[in-house]
């Protein structure tokens, strides 16, 4: 067995829990986190599987826990509430955590679920809508209809939680932007506290980019991508949504919370297959694969498949690559400290010079944050910060590791 330093390192009370239940009803045609079709597979075992795992590595006193997938909602509510009070056992979570997030997709959340869920210490749910259009939703291989999808915003609604996020995806093949904005009226007639928008992306090994690569689906030109998200960002700040993130949009104080740790570039635990975890400065993995990773919890071994330590510059460059992205940006002196670099180290310098005088990067108070000309090119400008950091070449990976929830990407 290999043996890998993270195995070593233990989290500080209050780092931030991710769980990762990997079953949904069909694989999406876009998606390429780790997820599985739930038929046929032992979805009790799996659940038995991440019980074992929470109770050997989650932290104590988590800030924020994230429930996601997949497909959590999947479950049976006396499963999810299993799930939760073991998950309390082990970390204390409903003594500390300020936000306690799950996902759900509409064809398996009622009003009935949502109280359970709340009874069990959920306080926020983030509800994978994607679209309110049915070809676009037979196109991603979503299994649910715009009438079940508005029922279970409604059903969120009417079953207590305050706190709701609906995940959209825009720039399908054949949409137009006046028929994007209407399902933007449609989800945000409900005064949801979280809109998460995010442009369609052709993922390696997915179904859809293969369907482009065979020259079944049309291609978007760049005028028609800025057109959809100028469109994206006006509608939703003329209702009152702030872009706090390139992807993400809030009503006051309804930030995702558990992300904004992410985009901070802060500890966090990963639990379940897929799951990664980053702790004293190294980021590690469990195997991209749902049986070598039970068989490992079976064993009672830590399921690591990878792991990697960053250099301190490199630390450097993910705090701007992941700070660049928000709308607070990135505090240099305060990345500086937390990576542990010297000014005279600091090679990002030229870079912020760089974006400055092409009118990408502007400087307010500590933070250095994207301009209204740069929001667009959120994803080139923060990939300057990585490249210029980069000491070596990443590890191979045989596992290919899961993408974390939230920077970058929908997660179902």
């Amino acid at each position: 067995m290999t043996s890998f330093r993270a195995q070593q390192l233990t989290p500080e009370p209050g780092t931030a829990l991710y769980v990762h239940l990997p079953f949904c009803v069909a694989k999406c045609t876009y998606c390429d986190f780790y997820s599985l079709a739930a038929e046929g597979e032992d979805l009790d075992g799996t659940l038995e599987a991440v019980i074992a795992e929470v109770h050997r590595r989650a932290p104590r006193s988590p800030k924020t826990v994230f429930v996601g997938g997949g497909t959590p909602s999947l479950y049976p509510p006396e499963d999810l509430g299993r799930l939760f009070d073991e998950l309390d056992r082990a970390s204390g979570f409903r003594a500390s955590a300020r936000e306690v997030t799950l996902e759900s997709n509409p064809e398996s959340l009622d009003a009935d679920r949502v109280r359970a869920l709340r009874s069990f210490g959920v306080d926020r749910l983030s509800i994978g809508v994607q679209s309110l259009d049915p070809t676009i939703l037979e196109l991603f291989g979503r299994v649910h209809t715009a009438e079940t999808a508005l029922a279970a915003l409604d059903a969120a609604r009417t079953g207590g939680i305050e706190r709701i996020s609906a995940d959209l995806i825009y720039g399908a093949p054949g949409q137009t932007v006046e028929a994007w904005l209407t399902d933007l009226r449609r989800v945000t007639a409900f005064e949801l506290g979280h809109i998460s928008a995010y442009q369609l992306a052709y993922e390696k090994g997915t179904i859809m980019t293969r369907w482009r690569e065979e020259g079944r689906l049309p291609v978007f030109g760049e005028e028609l991508e800025l057109a959809f998200f100028e469109a994206t960002r006006g509608a939703l700040g003329d209702r009152g949504y702030q872009a706090y993130e390139v992807s993400n949009f809030c009503l006051s104080g309804q930030q995702c919370q558990h992300n904004e740790g992410y985009w901070r570039n802060e500890p966090y635990v990963g639990i379940g297959p897929s799951a990664v975890s980053q702790v004293g400065g190294t980021r590690f993995g469990n195997p991209r694969s749902l049986h070598p990773w039970r068989r490992a919890i079976e064993r009672g071994d830590y399921p690591t498949a990878w792991e990697e330590t960053l250099s301190p510059v490199e630390r450097l460059g993910e705090t701007w690559w992941l700070g660049l992205r928000t709308r607070r940006g990135v505090d240099l002196e305060a990345a500086r400290a937390s990576a542990s670099v010297e000014p005279e180290e600091d090679p990002t310098l030229p870079r912020i010079e760089e974006m400055m005088h092409r009118g990408l990067l502007e400087r307010v108070g500590a933070h250095y944050r994207l301009t209204e000309r740069g929001w667009p090119l959120a994803d080139a400008v923060a990939r300057k910060f990585l490249d210029a950091t980069s000491e070596r070449e990443k590890p191979t990976d045989p596992w290919e590791p899961a993408k974390i929830v939230g920077p970058t990407s929908p997660d179902r």
